[in-house]
């Protein structure tokens, strides 16, 4: 296996018109729904956006669901996680990517990692990342399971458990789901996430690049 390389920094605009602007670092969690079948989509609008970088944080369970080949930025997995740190003065990978994203989208949150992010576990690269966000950047999440697990008790509440951690909800959809039941429980459209980006850009004031 070719050894991975670590997110870089994006370079801060200075004085000079010759130096780069920094670009803005987004990072996209994807976990085993089957919404994880737009991953694809959601990684080309996304880079659609002037200045925006892109890189992915994928569950092993999400892999079912999309072709690492036809995600044109970094990917990173558990598996990179444990190949970068060999010893206590190596990078840690959740830790580096932390520091990396300006914001952070999971589009899809499957039931079972909505339910790890909300106790608080953290035993896999996406959940750690996600343990160790730093909550004065933006974090969007996109629910994403079947009509009959939407409706549980207990997801409301773990919705609203992430919420209270200053995440963003970017609610799930009414429509008919892959397995043939129609209902509340699909992810939000590519379009709708993407706007969303856009909106927290331009809070931020993020200057567009030509």
């Amino acid at each position: 296996m070719e050894p991975i390389s670590l997110p870089e920094s994006g370079i801060s605009a200075g004085n000079s018109s010759s130096v780069p602007q920094k670009k803005f670092h987004v990072l996209v969690g994807v976990t085993g729904s089957v919404a994880a079948l737009k991953l694809p989509l959601l990684v080309a609008e996304l880079l659609k956006i002037p200045g925006l970088e892109v890189q992915v944080v994928t569950t092993e369970r999400a892999k079912h669901f999309f072709n690492a080949q036809e995600i044109p930025v970094t990917l990173y997995g558990d598996e990179e996680e444990w190949q970068l740190w060999k010893g206590r003065s190596d990078p840690v990978l959740h830790i580096e990517l932390r520091r990396w994203a300006d914001l952070m989208v999971v589009a899809p949150l499957d039931a079972n990692t909505l339910a790890k992010v909300a106790n608080g576990i953290c035993d896999n690269l996406l959940t750690c990342v996600i343990r160790a966000w730093d909550l004065s950047k933006p974090l969007l999440f996109c629910p994403a399971m079947n009509t009959a697990m939407w409706e549980h008790p207990i997801t409301a509440r773990q919705v609203e458990q992430l919420k209270g951690f200053g995440y963003s909800e970017i609610p799930c959809v009414v429509k008919k789901l892959v397995c043939g039941d129609e209902g509340r429980g699909a992810m939000a459209e590519v379009w709708t996430i993407v706007e969303r980006v856009k909106r927290i850009l331009e809070e931020r004031d993020m200057p567009r690049q030509s």
